[in-house]
Parts: structure tokens; sequence; C-alpha cells
């Protein structure tokens, strides 16, 4: 555990480094997320047998919400949760860069929260070195588009990316399809528009910007991590043998393939997954909220008196708490556990976001960054592109 005041290491370029921190992760599934997701979202996954134990394996979802990536932080909680816990059986998810780069992408303002996860950028290399290592990854071919395509756009997947043919076919390993269902409810009325997204993209590092819902995160921080309480349901499907495939749909051997031929297995396995996502729709989608478990989940908070918790709207400051007692001891009464958290009201001030960021930048370490420098700061919000070739992970 670091304590509030110990000093970041900044590791050199060319050493191993390991963000994950397996015990930090049980806890946070076990004392926030997990009681929150499992109340909220009351997920499932289906098909999970099918994965191998160990690497290397790609398994490629669909991506949907609309807003904050909440499908993937289920599927990757609900996968480790599975395996037990077993850091060696940890999926490494690959995600955007833009997610580290901005601290309002991250979970709540919460430190390299996606690389402590198991989290690791989304670059070729990067992928390429990770099933190399005979790493476990969880891939989704459509990108940023696939999140942010709108409601309208419902289950309707985006164009794959050729990457994690080329990569599959270089290392033949299998790529299992995933179907998430009901995830493209989580924020059931929002669209998207290219000039916008452009825009805030070069200006705020953020992907993209649902709209109605971004106008009432802008006006009221704690509104840009809600989410609607859909049931989540993930299947996992048979493995594709991408250099089959390339020998079937293109007719060459994977060491003669061109772009043109990854490309046209790319767009085979997208038509594939569309036709199974269907299918998984029509049988699990029909009632994406089903209100029958969520309001038993929701009387058994009240039950428990942790009704606030589970609430998106008490997220912020259960996450942050969750985080800063970490480094910090316990608080001699209720009024000074809210005094010493009183920054966390600028989620719910209107505009709040100045109060947020100028008490992060004014307070000491666990609350804030005053007294660091500018490269242990950076290494402490995992503000950096994380490139493999520069910082390997040691080996399993």
């Amino acid at each position: 555990m670091m304590g509030p005041l110990d000093p970041v290491a900044v590791a050199p370029e060319g050493a191993s480094y390991e963000p994950f921190d397996p015990g930090y992760v049980r806890d946070v599934v076990d004392e926030v997320f997990g009681p929150n997701m499992h109340a909220w979202f009351r997920p499932r996954v289906l098909g999970a047998h099918r994965l191998p134990t160990h690497g290397p394996v790609l398994l490629a979802g669909n991506h949907s919400g609309n807003a904050f990536p909440y499908d993937a932080m289920i599927v990757d909680a609900l996968l480790w949760e599975r395996d037990g816990f077993r850091p060696g059986l940890k999926f490494r998810s690959v995600f955007e860069k833009e997610l580290a780069l901005a601290w309002w992408m991250r979970p709540f303002g919460l430190d390299n929260f996606w690389r402590r996860c198991g989290g690791v950028d989304a670059t070729f290399d990067n992928i390429d070195r990770l099933l190399e290592a005979g790493r476990r990854v969880i891939y989704y071919p459509e990108g940023v588009p696939g999140i942010g395509k709108g409601f309208f756009r419902r289950y309707e997947l985006q164009r794959f990316s050729t990457s994690f043919v080329v990569l599959a076919a270089r290392h033949d390993v299998p790529v299992h399809p995933l179907y998430i269902v009901n995830a493209e409810w989580i924020v059931p009325f929002c669209f998207t528009l290219r000039p916008v997204d452009w825009l805030v993209d070069r200006l705020l590092h953020v992907p993209f910007l649902p709209l109605p819902m971004a106008a009432l995160g802008i006006a009221f921080p704690f509104a840009w991590y809600l989410a609607f309480p859909i049931r989540l349901v993930a299947v996992v499907g048979e493995s594709i043998d991408v250099r089959g495939m390339l020998r079937k749909v293109a007719g060459v051997s994977p060491e003669r393939a061109e772009r043109a031929h990854f490309r046209a297995v790319a767009d085979e396995i997208r038509a594939h997954m569309q036709r199974e996502l269907d299918v998984q729709v029509d049988r699990h989608g029909a009632r994406p909220y089903h209100a029958r478990s969520l309001r038993r989940e929701l009387e058994r908070a009240v039950r428990e008196r942790r009704l606030t918790r589970v609430l998106p709207t008490g997220w912020p400051a259960g996450f942050i708490r969750f985080e800063r007692d970490r480094h910090r001891g316990p608080a001699r009464s209720r009024l000074h556990a809210l005094a010493r958290d009183w920054d966390l009201v600028g989620f719910y001030l209107p505009f709040g976001w100045p109060v947020l960021s100028a008490t992060r930048a004014l307070r000491k370490p666990p609350y804030g960054y005053r007294g660091m420098r500018a490269d242990e700061r950076r290494e402490r919000e995992g503000a950096f592109v994380w490139k493999l070739a520069e910082r390997p992970l040691p080996p399993l």
C-alpha cells in the first residue's frame, strides 16, 4: 500500500512495468464495484467454459452503452471473479489511450485506474507483444465507434479493425466472439455528431460526446457516470480459426496474406458476429431492465442500508472514499468523515468541474497532488501512453 506522502517511483525506459495490482482489484470488486455491479446491472456471463484457461487467446466483443464503458468493466470483473481472482488468469483488456490521458475519462478520476485493473493501452505493437507473451486479451474490434454510435444504431456492429485478424493469424491464436446484450440501454437516448466528436477529441481528449447526456454531465459532474439499471448478459461464442478463414475466404495462406485479404476476413467475422449477436439479442434482450430482479435487489439494499451506495448517484463518493481509505487512517467521527472529503461536493455542484480540478491541484495526497513533481504526478495519474516496447511487462 502506498502511503499518502510516499514518493512515486518514475521507472526508467526499458525497465519492466506492471501496474496491475491484484489486491487492489480484488478489494474494489469485493467492496465497491462488485456489490454495485451485481445489484444494479445483475450481470451474467454465459459460455465462459469455452475459453481456454491459458493464453494466448483473443476475446473480441461488441461495444456499446453510449456513455462510460461499463460493459467492458463488468465483463472484465466477471471473468476474473469466475477465475477465482488468480493473477495469472487475468484477461488483459486493451483500452483507448484517451481513457488514461484525460482524468475525467478514468472512473471518478481515480489514478491510473485502467492499468491498475489490468488494462493495457490499445496499440498494435502492445497487443502483438501481449499475444507473443501468451496473455489472454480482451479486445473490442469496433473501437470507439462501437460505444459511441448512439442508441438509434443499437446492436449495429461498426466496421471492424483488421488489427486483430493480422495478429490472430500471426500468432495462430483462437478468437472467441463475445456478445454483450442490453448494454445499449445504459443510456438509451443519446446520439453523436462527428464534427462535435472531432472537436472534443482534440480539445479535451474525449473520443466522443454523447448528446444530450453530455450536457447534463457538464452541468453536474456526477451525471457523467450515470447508468440505467440494465441486466447485462455476455455470451462467449465458439472460437474462430482466423488462419483457416484466410484460406477459405481469401484463398491465401497466412504467410502470403495482404491487407485486402485481412480486410475480407475482418468483414466476414463482423458479418458472422452480427448474425450471432442478433440471435442473442432475441434471446436475452426482450427485457433489458428486468424490473422484477431490479426491485428485488433494491429491496435488499434498503434492508441492508446500502441503497445510497448502490444507486449511481453515490458511486463517485463511494469509489473515491474507498481509494482514499487505503492511504489513511479511520475517521474519528461521522463529522470528521464528511469534513475530510469535503471536496467531493464538487461532483454534485452545478458546473462543479472547476472545484474538482482545483482541489486536486491544491490538496495534498491522498486527496490531491500538492507538493508532487510534474513527473511524479504524471506517473501517479497514469497520464501517458504506455508502450510495451519501452516499458515491458515482466514475464508470466
